[in-house]
């Protein structure tokens, strides 16, 4: 299997926070797509993927509709999409990816994390070799699909032959080279696919072995840099629990 697909499914790709929490970034990722392509989600590929995204994450009807229309007001703040990167405790390489109006503010936040943990920031692209950047797109599964000719046909995007599917939810999940992230949701959609919801996501190459103590202080630093507004999702190289459900 491949190596996404292993971290992925030890991982679960585990979301610290809390449904208001993960509204919030889903909140700021629609502001975007509507500052760049405009509120109406059949012209807006971009829009399209994070609508799919809310959904499948039990996003109200009512806040993606009010997210869409706080975006297009003249007032709405500018979001600025940043990378920190640096070692937390235990030498636990430590990826933050922030969406921000101030990022003054919000490297204030985050270095202020990394010092109380006894961690440092680092500059941009200094964990780069540790990580691999993907794009990650789930949508529903048709019926009577050949994956192996889907996976043929992305072949030239970069998309790995390993893909994670969910029974239960009925949806597969697909890895690719974020450069083709826009042509991977064209030829989905085109291919008749419902709800493809897409995002990006960091792949550690290199797994962090860690004891139960240590652990324990790396999620609370993920945990207290997840408290922050500004934040989306924080990645590391620290190695998944074993036989973790």
């Amino acid at each position: 299997m491949g190596r996404a697909f292993e971290y992925r499914k030890a991982t679960k790709l585990k979301r610290w926070g809390h449904m208001a929490k993960t509204f919030t970034r889903l909140g700021k990722q629609i502001a975007i797509a509507v500052k760049a392509g405009g509120p109406e989600p059949e012209n807006n590929p971009t829009l399209r993927s994070v609508i799919a995204t809310c959904k499948r994450e039990n996003m109200p009807k009512d806040n993606i509709e009010r997210a869409i229309k706080n975006a297009m007001g003249k007032d709405q703040s500018e979001y600025k999409g940043m990378t920190y990167e640096g070692y937390g405790p235990h030498g636990v390489a430590v990826f933050v990816d922030t969406l921000t109006d101030n990022t003054t503010r919000t490297v204030a936040d985050v270095r202020s994390v990394f010092n109380k943990f006894g961690g440092n920031l680092g500059t941009t692209g200094s964990l780069a070799f540790l990580f691999d950047h993907k794009c990650v797109f789930t949508f529903k599964k048709k019926e009577g699909i050949d994956m192996e000719e889907l996976i043929l046909d992305l072949i030239d995007y970069g998309v790995e032959d390993e893909y994670d599917e969910d029974p239960e939810e009925g949806t597969i999940t697909i890895y690719g080279d974020p450069k083709s992230y826009a042509a991977i949701q064209k030829h989905l959609e085109e291919s008749g696919f419902e709800d493809v919801g897409g995002e990006f996501t960091y792949i550690p190459n290199d797994q962090k072995d860690v004891t139960p103590e240590q652990r324990e202080t790396i999620n609370k630093m993920v945990e207290r840099l997840e408290e922050f507004d500004d934040v989306q999702t924080v990645y590391t190289n620290m190695k998944p629990e074993e036989d973790e459900e």
